[in-house]
């Protein structure tokens, strides 16, 4: 499969990581330089440096032919956007997004796109753990 993630943080780099070494095409995004650090030596996929609310940077990363778009920056406003780009305009048929805002979250899945939610995930697993 064809994977685009936004985002080299923590998490997005950790997903690049392993779906790169499972034999996936790998394309991740990131306006900081210094986060692709984050990627084992052996990362194989692509690195574009900039925004994934950029359309010529979503072009560049050939966008069009990506079977799953992957929003994990740590701005929920740059997810939502990126989401709904890679949804309207290039087609993508899987997206998946971070959101930290429970309220966003439950608005944004009834609009198709598969949400993790920090915050809920966070919460139910305490919630568990205290009772």
């Amino acid at each position: 499969m064809y994977i685009i993630i936004i985002g080299c943080s923590r998490l997005g780099a950790k997903l690049a990581n392993y779906l790169s070494s499972e034999g996936h095409e790998i394309t991740i995004i990131d306006p900081d330089k210094n986060s692709f650090k984050r990627l084992d030596d052996n990362f194989n996929g692509k690195i574009i440096n900039g925004t994934g609310i950029d359309f010529d940077i979503l072009k560049q990363a050939e966008a069009h032919r990506a079977d799953v778009f992957i929003a994990a920056t740590n701005w929920d406003n740059t997810n939502l956007l990126a989401s709904q780009i890679a949804k309207e305009k290039f087609k993508i048929p899987k997206i998946i997004l971070r959101l930290y805002d429970p309220e966003r979250a439950a608005v944004y899945e009834k609009f198709g796109f598969t949400i993790f939610c920090p915050t809920i995930i966070g919460f139910e697993f305490i919630k568990e753990k205290i009772f």
